[in-house]
């Protein structure tokens, strides 16, 4: 097993300033070609921070990525640190000082100043590694049989990088192990449920095959993941004991792969060459935003609305006035009634609505903060179903819409 290290650097990173999706992307890339990712940390912009975390690292793994701190403002270290960890000093880079100058007078068009032509610089023992998408190069160093890697923090030019070069060239360098993974999506049951129902299946998986549970709103994903030499040999291994593993969890399963809920619609829409809109109150759009992120929705996806104001149902999707009046926005008839008239607006097979009290304030003795009631259904019939979550706001919203995915999910299927 070729064992990998991820390090980010940032101060932004440490104080939530910064979202780290950087090591995410770097282990999901690095797991498809064969490495393992053993250890990701995140430090700040200090020097003694990085030169003890190289030194630890270097300790646990054969390749050690780094992300951050290449800019060329005075808290942007990382350079500097690798010249005093691999005993050089900065150089002009030819090629590097050419991409910067193409980049400032020919695509941005504005002055270069000093301090961008520091962006150039690189450690003398490095290999540089050009930025096809960025002002920074990457720069590789080999020390004591590790591979260290320095890249640019911005995702997009980071990416780019792992893609086009590192990764091909520790693919060369390395031989790298043979990891297989098999994931299936399941709904309705508890993480706690499942692992006892499959206790006995799991017991049983051979040294070598691990079975991991990541559940996430309402919905659990089963992964088995395969370690071996031989890719052919490993990927068949772990393809049986899916297959094992599907049937004991047949009752609860969405999908067998490793897609999201969204995304199974989407394929059920398209296969049957059907539509779909939204009424949406409490979730505000969200639903829409999740169906619309798949590439090709636009396809089965005409169109949504967010009626938060009682107006906007009432003007927009029909509701009548003495439903809200009664009943109020946050009911069972409320939601039918949006169903019902997304589909006439739209002109749609099917129609999803939400409407609640996501929190913290607005609920009521009756109806108290995380009151839900979520609908499906087409021109013939709709399905509705009533929700309480105890979460803070944004929890609320997500599990809202898992939710009302997921019962337009089974509508669809149970709709002939």
């Amino acid at each position: 097993m070729i064992n990998t290290s991820i390090i980010t650097i940032g101060d932004e990173l440490l104080i939530g300033q910064v979202v780290d999706t950087n090591s995410a992307w770097m282990a999901q890339e690095l797991n498809k070609a064969g490495f393992w990712v053993k250890r990701r940390v995140a430090i700040g912009d200090g020097r003694d921070e990085i030169l003890k975390v190289l030194d630890e690292e270097s300790e646990r793994a054969d390749i050690i990525l780094i992300t951050g701190g290449l800019g060329p403002t005075a808290d942007d270290i990382t350079k500097p640190v690798l010249c005093e960890y691999f005993n050089t000093e900065l150089i002009i880079d030819a090629d590097a000082l050419k991409n910067v100058k193409h980049i400032f007078e020919t695509v941005l068009r504005r002055p270069l100043i000093e301090r961008n032509l520091k962006q150039a610089e690189v450690p003398a023992s490095c290999t540089v590694i050009q930025n096809k998408r960025g002002t920074a190069p990457g720069m590789l160093f080999e020390s004591k049989g590790k591979i260290f890697v320095s890249m640019p923090g911005v995702p997009y030019e980071m990416k780019g990088m792992m893609t086009d070069q590192v990764i091909p060239y520790l693919q060369k360098h390395f031989e790298p192990s043979a990891i297989a993974h098999r994931t299936l999506l399941t709904a309705g049951v508890g993480e706690s449920f499942l692992a006892e129902h499959i206790e006995e299946f799991e017991s049983s998986l051979p040294p070598e095959i691990k079975l991991a549970y990541l559940p996430n709103y309402g919905m659990v994903r089963l992964r088995l993941t395969a370690h071996g030499r031989n890719r052919e040999k490993t990927e068949m291994q772990v393809e049986q004991v899916f297959k094992e593993m599907k049937e004991r969890v047949s009752a609860w399963m969405v999908t067998d792969e490793d897609i999201s809920l969204q995304e199974v619609i989407g394929r059920l829409l398209k296969r049957r060459n059907q539509t779909l809109s939204t009424a949406e109150s409490c979730t505000g759009g969200y639903v829409a935003h999740l169906i619309t992120s798949i590439p090709g929705s636009s396809s089965y996806y005409r169109g949504g609305i967010v009626a938060y104001d009682n107006e906007v149902k009432i003007k927009s999707l029909g509701v009548e006035p003495v439903i809200l009046s009664e009943m109020g926005a946050v009911s069972e008839e409320t939601v039918k009634a949006m169903v019902q008239g997304a589909i006439r607006k739209f002109n749609t097979d099917f129609a999803i609505s939400t409407s609640g009290i996501m929190g913290p304030g607005g609920g009521n003795e009756k109806k108290p903060v995380g009151t839900v009631w979520i609908a499906a259904g087409n021109a013939e019939k709709v399905e509705t179903l009533k929700l309480w979550f105890r979460f803070d706001r944004q929890r609320n919203t997500d599990l809202t819409s898992a939710n009302v995915l997921n019962l337009l999910r089974r509508f669809i299927l149970e709709t002939p």
